[in-house]
């Protein structure tokens, strides 16, 4: 038995009181592997001296059960014995990520920089994967620049329940929150960062969000005060980053990919928008065409599309592969995307049958393959 297989064994050790398991946590510090002698050492830092022992316990009955080995010696910190130790009060950066009560998979739709369409992503993925049968809740977390109200024609505000919850709108078969619901989406909101990271907070634990399948959450781009406390505060299951194909985009999305692969958030995959222009057009019969790639299609009844790379290609891809995440998709430029979210009903609510909605249909399908 190898160190791969004891990490595989570790991980269906879950942290008391969270479905998360210590591997995913970063728990564990070493794995030493001698004949038929393991030693793990774990990096547990909470005060719980009851908590601490759980998971000690855990992990000898899962090395026991195997059967491989006759000394099993479970070290914590530094290597002492795990035996109750004094140590500093713990930080709420050191607290293990919660699950959301009711949410049964939190997706966060990120970007490195703003202007890429990252919150007509999150829409039209959202509508995708409530298309496909499952309960879906979208969440807006850019407080500064709220974007959900206008993409999906929502102006309404939420209510609150006797407990002093919200209650998400409804709409399009969707539980919708978004910040721009509460403060308008006309005002400017000038915050210092604790006070967005305690707003971020309440969105995700002051909602009655229910029963949800899954939860898509639009994060404002970077990598600032709303990621931070994200990953200190919630499991996450995984990332979708968005990215343009030029140069300038890609330098900001590696930065906040990294910063998720820090915090061992999964990332799930790479979208590329604004990949490409198609111009369609006829040609008419018997002509000469020179079909070269994907840059000319032309069908059988004369109908052709020609595609423009306007900011440069495969910029996606390139991410992608420098984070061993699959592409999930290239999502064009196209007049009929910026149609519908200016109308207030996105493009895979308003066509579904649209090329690009049959593009968004394919990329939620991956993104429940890679959750399941």
């Amino acid at each position: 038995m190898n160190k791969n297989k004891i990490l595989e064994l570790l991980k269906t050790v879950n942290y008391p009181g969270f479905s998360r398991d210590i591997v995913s946590f970063g728990m564990v510090d070493d794995i030493s592997l001698d004949g038929n002698s393991i030693e793990i050492r774990l990096k547990i830092t909470t005060q719980n001296e009851e908590k601490k022992t759980a998971v000690i316990d855990s992990v000898n009955q899962v090395i026991e059960k195997t059967n491989s080995f006759k000394n099993i010696n479970v070290t914590v910190q530094d290597g002492t014995p795990s035996a109750p130790q004094p140590q500093a009060p713990q930080s709420p950066e050191q607290q293990p990520a919660a699950p959301l009560d009711g949410v049964k998979h939190i997706i966060a739709v990120a970007s490195g920089k703003g202007g890429v369409g990252k919150s007509t992503v999150a829409a039209n993925l959202a509508i995708s994967i409530k298309k496909s049968g499952h309960s879906v809740g979208l969440l807006d977390l850019d407080i500064y620049g709220p974007s959900l109200p206008i993409i999906l024609g929502i102006q309404e505000q939420p209510e609150l329940t006797q407990e002093r919850k919200l209650v998400p709108l409804e709409h399009l078969g969707m539980k919708i929150m978004s910040f721009g619901f509460i403060s308008g989406n006309q005002t400017p909101v000038i915050w210092r960062g604790p006070l967005v990271s305690r707003m971020t907070e309440q969105f995700f634990r002051d909602v009655e969000w229910g029963e949800l399948d899954y939860l898509i959450l639009d994060l404002p781009p970077g990598t600032g005060d709303v990621q931070l406390t994200l990953t200190q505060k919630l499991k996450i299951d995984g990332v979708i980053i968005v990215t343009t194909p030029q140069d300038i985009a890609l330098a900001d999305v590696r930065k906040g990919a990294d910063m998720f692969k820090k915090v061992h958030t999964p990332v799930l995959g790479v979208i590329e928008n604004m990949s490409g222009l198609f111009i369609k057009g006829n040609v008419d019969k018997g002509s000469n065409v020179t079909i070269e790639g994907n840059d000319l299609v032309v069908d059988s009844d004369g109908q052709f599309s020609i595609r423009i790379d306007l900011f440069k290609r495969g910029g996606g891809q390139s991410e992608s592969d420098r984070l061993n995440v699959p592409l999930l998709g290239e999502i064009p430029i196209a007049q009929e995307i910026m149609e519908a979210t200016d109308a207030g009903e996105p493009i895979t609510s308003k066509n579904p049958e649209a090329h690009v909605s049959k593009i968004y249909q394919s990329i939620s399908e991956k993104v429940l393959n890679a959750l399941n």
